[in-house]
Parts: structure tokens; sequence; C-alpha cells
């Protein structure tokens, strides 16, 4: 996969895992439970199909799902670095 496309592709999982943990929060996870363990199934499927042509990826992106706000806080802190 491409590393740009691939980069989107965690940054979109990242805005869902932070929308997931919203919903977590507002203790709405009983209506929306089917929904995210679907979703959830279907990334780990593309993790695992990632897995084998970039491990860091599929990591990165597992991560975003997992923990959303840990992903974003690293990419904000690669970026700071970047502008330095």
């Amino acid at each position: 996969m491409d590393p740009s496309l691939a980069q989107l592709v965690v940054d979109l999982v990242e805005k869902m895992g932070l929308l997931r943990r919203e919903i977590e929060h507002q203790q709405d996870q009983e209506r929306y439970a089917a929904r995210l363990a679907r979703i959830e199934q279907k990334l780990s499927v593309l993790a695992d199909a990632l897995e084998a042509s970039d491990p860091a990826r599929a990591a990165a992106l597992r991560t975003a799902w997992a923990k959303p706000a840990r992903s974003l806080a690293f990419r904000n802190a690669a970026h700071q670095k970047e502008i330095r």
C-alpha cells in the first residue's frame, strides 16, 4: 500500500476510534455495540492484511483504533519535531 494512502487510512481509523471512545463515555455503547463490533472486525482484517507488507503501519492502525488519543499524541509530537 502506498505510504501516503496508508497514513490516510490510519488517520481515518484514529477519528473513528475517537468517536468510539466518545460513545463509550456517553454510555451509548449498548446502542452501537453491534456496529462498533463490525467496524472492529473489518479493521482487524485490514490490519492483518497489511501486516505482511508493512508491520509498523499495521501496528499504527491497531493503536489508532484501540488508543486513539495516544495515537494522536504521537502524531502531534512527530509533527512538532518536523516544525523545529
